[in-house]
């Protein structure tokens, strides 16, 4: 069984699969059925000889021999995709900007046609995932990264400080009762952003917790209360747009959802991690020298001095 490895197939099958907690939302990325992905996947077990998945519930959950794998793969398909999108745009107006999926939706995404608009002739690739690319490997031509306080010699402009807040819907801050004090957030749901996955999201993890909020507001006698899970950033924030619960949020990421009345801040505070955190566009020097390049990253400067 030396150098043997299972088919394309059975591996992008799990990945998915994996990704998703389902084989039938697996089915309809892969435009299958989801019994072929269950094949796919069995298959796969079978030659690795232990199961990578179990049901839990209703949804399907990594075993600690899936897990082991589960990272790299997602890594590796990435991988193949910027490859095969390389190769199908061999050009020097194309660019790949990575950035973690709460960013790309609450901030860039909504600006990003006023760029196009502009420059219609530069193909523009959003990678909204949490996993850091290697720009020096061409990965990506440019990031926007949080926390980070040390960027080596790649270039980078800071876009703003972190500011968070805890926001949740008009409606729900209205009441009955009415939650105008920060022992209020003891009797409702807490939305959370599992990171567990992301070991190497120290300072996004550690904001994320309640009780690092709380105590940074000079509330630790709060007692933070229980709420839902979510592996995806954006289906929190929907969640307290449509008033199921309090998140803590970036206030200038969600300031256009802030600014359109859609989220509040009823306790009018806020926790700042410091002035070494915060959100930064990152670039190589040799990506800079291109001109699509310099274009996005000072246009993403130009973004956030008029936020």
């Amino acid at each position: 069984m030396s150098g043997w490895l299972p088919s394309l197939n059975a591996l992008r099958a799990f990945e998915v699969t994996a990704r998703h907690g389902s084989f039938r939302k697996a089915a309809d990325e892969l435009s299958v059925t989801p019994a072929a992905v269950k094949q796919l996947v069995s298959k796969l077990e079978k030659a690795i000889g232990e199961p990578l998945l179990e049901r839990q519930g209703g949804s399907m959950e990594l075993t600690r021999t899936g897990a082991l794998g589960s990272a790299d793969l997602k890594t590796a398909f990435r991988q193949i995709s910027f490859a095969v999108e390389r190769m199908r745009a061999n050009n020097d107006d194309r660019l790949v900007v990575s950035v973690d999926p709460s960013f790309a939706s609450a901030w860039l995404v909504p600006r990003l046609e006023s760029f196009k608009a502009s420059n219609p002739d530069i193909m523009v690739l959003v990678d909204s995932s949490m996993q850091v690319v290697d720009l020096k490997a061409g990965e990506a031509e440019i990031a926007i990264r949080f926390g980070v306080e040390d960027h080596g010699n790649l270039l980078f402009h800071r876009l703003f400080d972190e500011h968070l807040g805890a926001l949740c819907s008009p409606r729900q801050a209205k009441g009955p009762p009415p939650i105008t004090e920060l022992e209020d957030l003891e009797r409702v749901v807490l939305l959370r952003w599992d990171l567990s996955e992301f070991e190497w999201a120290a300072n996004t993890r550690k904001w994320n917790f309640w009780r690092t909020w709380l105590d940074a507001v000079g509330a630790g006698r709060v007692k933070p209360g229980v709420g839902a899970k979510f592996n995806d950033y954006n289906l929190a924030v929907q969640a307290a747009v449509a008033g199921q619960g309090f998140i803590i949020g970036s206030e200038p990421i969600l300031k256009t959802l802030i600014d359109s009345e859609l989220l509040v801040n009823p306790f009018g505070v806020s926790a700042h991690p410091g002035p070494g955190i915060g959100y930064d566009v990152v670039t190589t020097r040799e990506a800079f020298a291109r001109p699509n390049v310099r274009q996005f990253f000072e246009w993403v400067v130009q973004q956030s001095d008029d936020a």
